[in-house]
């Protein structure tokens, strides 16, 4: 029943993003003046998680209302969460067992607190405003990626597989609505380009169970999304870099993995994941001398 209320959720997440491919490809919507957000997002990589909260907590003083202020602080500690439960490592990602059948973790309690609390925020002032406005871009972004969040946590850190179907139709449905406002980025490319490779990479008769909704994984397409995320996503940016050296790396090339781990490193140094990421990896061949 896990593994299969799981591969369901991911073909329905893959569903989506497949139709939405099919529109365009979007993005966080970028406002002019969010250089505080922008900073909170660089620090979350650099693991500075603390620091990035009291960034989008100044933003927020200055964005009274603005879901989008409690949707960043729920991705900190999502983040943070991650990081401290090696989610965001090779050995977890490689590993379908640990990917998406394993038993639960056991999250930090009052970062849980503070996640759960942080998205009850975002999704009270998005629906507050889309009273309002029904195409409010801001309120659909973090109401996307707000149950995007709810369904990765119950899938991956607590295993509660039903409420992660359920927060998957909810992440579905915003995500249509604002893509239909915000068609002029590469960061959706992440969810479209995630879902489709994990799909790929099952076996067939684990893809059998998602193939009734008539999803098929493609794992070359997956990573192909997954590039141009790297390539000219913006919040989301190093995460995706992050996401194709790890693909890179059950594809089994390790060129393209140092090459995404190598800028990560370089843009993050005092990021000591991106560095044992890179480390993992043998060195380049060197071509030997033709004499």
């Amino acid at each position: 029943m896990k593994a299969g209320a799981v591969l369901l959720a991911l073909g329905l997440l893959l569903g989506t993003t497949q139709a939405v491919a099919q529109q365009k490809a979007s993005q966080l919507p970028v406002v002019s003046g969010d250089n505080l957000l922008d900073e909170a997002f660089q620090l979350l990589y650099r693991l500075r998680f603390d620091e990035a909260r009291q960034k989008i907590a100044a933003w927020e003083v200055d964005h009274d209302g603005d879901p989008r202020g409690p949707a960043a602080e729920a991705a900190s500690y999502l983040f943070e969460e991650f990081y401290a439960q090696g989610v965001m490592t090779s050995e977890f990602f490689t590993d379908d067992k640990k990917l998406l059948d394993g038993k639960p973790l056991v999250p930090d309690p009052q970062r849980q607190i503070n996640f759960l609390s942080a998205v009850d925020r975002a999704q009270k002032l998005a629906n507050l405003r889309l009273q309002t406005n029904k195409s409010d871009p801001n309120a659909l972004f973090a109401l996307a990626i707000s149950h995007g969040m709810l369904s990765d946590y119950d899938c991956i850190v607590v295993r509660k597989q039903l409420d992660a179907l359920h927060n998957v139709k909810e992440a579905e449905s915003d995500a249509v609505k604002l893509l239909a406002v915000q068609p002029d980025s590469a960061d959706a490319d992440v969810p479209i380009g995630i879902g489709n490779y994990i799909i790929g990479c099952l076996p067939g008769y684990k893809r059998a169970i998602v193939w009734f909704g008539g999803v098929h994984g493609d794992r070359a397409a997956g990573m192909d999304q997954l590039r141009v995320a790297a390539d000219r996503g913006h919040y989301l940016k190093p995460f995706a870099q992050l996401l194709l050296a790890l693909a890179a790396l059950r594809e089994k090339q390790p060129d393209l993995a140092r090459t995404e781990l190598n800028q990560l490193t370089a843009e993050f140094p005092d990021n000591p994941l991106f560095a044992r990421e890179l480390a993992k990896l043998a060195p380049p061949r060197i071509a030997s001398d033709s004499h």
